[in-house]
Parts: structure tokens; sequence; C-alpha cells
């Protein structure tokens, strides 16, 4: 796996990019894209491949440890835990996804938009449609 094909970072999202890497990779390990053992890019090759400061990816892969999600190797790269043999069930994939879209519900709402073009927008979304 390549680092760049391992995040995404959104420079322009109010959420710091450790926050945005830390959630990519629970997400990903959740839908078992990650599996038990799977070596992750280095912190330098990360940093490199997404041009940011190499103690930002740092931070995020010891917040993944402190939580389980990973396993540091000493001497080697990080992988994910070895808990994590496979997907987890859809309703804790879809308890991970609810603060997003609450967030999107919550300003749908300010915004004081239909329903029915919210839900449109949202499978046109999830189709890979960008409109």
């Amino acid at each position: 796996m390549t680092p760049t094909d391992f995040v995404h970072i959104n420079t322009g999202s109010p959420e710091p990019i450790y926050r945005q890497l830390i959630e990519q990779v629970k997400r990903r390990v959740a839908a078992g894209q990650l599996k038990a053992g799977d070596e992750i890019p280095s912190v330098r090759e990360l940093a490199q491949a997404l041009a940011v400061h190499p103690m930002t990816i740092s931070k995020a892969y010891s917040m993944l440890e402190m939580a389980g999600v990973l396993e540091r190797r000493r001497g080697l790269s990080m992988v994910v835990a070895a808990q994590h043999h496979r997907a987890q069930p859809a309703a804790s994939r879809i308890e991970l996804l609810r603060p997003s879209l609450q967030k999107a519900a919550d300003e749908a709402r300010q915004l004081e938009l239909p329903k029915a073009e919210v839900l449109g927008l949202l499978e046109q979304l999830l189709d890979g449609n960008n409109p």
C-alpha cells in the first residue's frame, strides 16, 4: 500500500489533520480494509506523501496505538493490532458514521433544506457522483 492510498487529507477542513488520520484509519479497520498484521506506512513516508509535519503523523499513530488500533513493533513498522482480524459488524460501523451524519443533519436543518433534496444529495455522493 502506498502512503497516498493509505489516507486522504483535506487541508481545507476545520478538523485537524491528525484527527482526520485517526478517523480514517479507524474506519478502514472497522470495514476490514485493514486487518490484523497489515503494515502501515512509516511516519516519515506518510509525512512526505501528505506534505505534513512528521510530528502530526506520530501523534495520530500514538493515539491509535493507545486506542488499541495499532501495535508498535520495535525496529519494524507499525501494524494493525491483532484483535482486528475481520470487519466489525454493520451496526458498529454505522455508529462510527453517526457523528458525521448528525452534523450533516444539523447543518441541513439550519439551512432549512428540504429532506428529499438532502437525501438525494447523499445518494449521489454515495454513488460517487459529485454534483
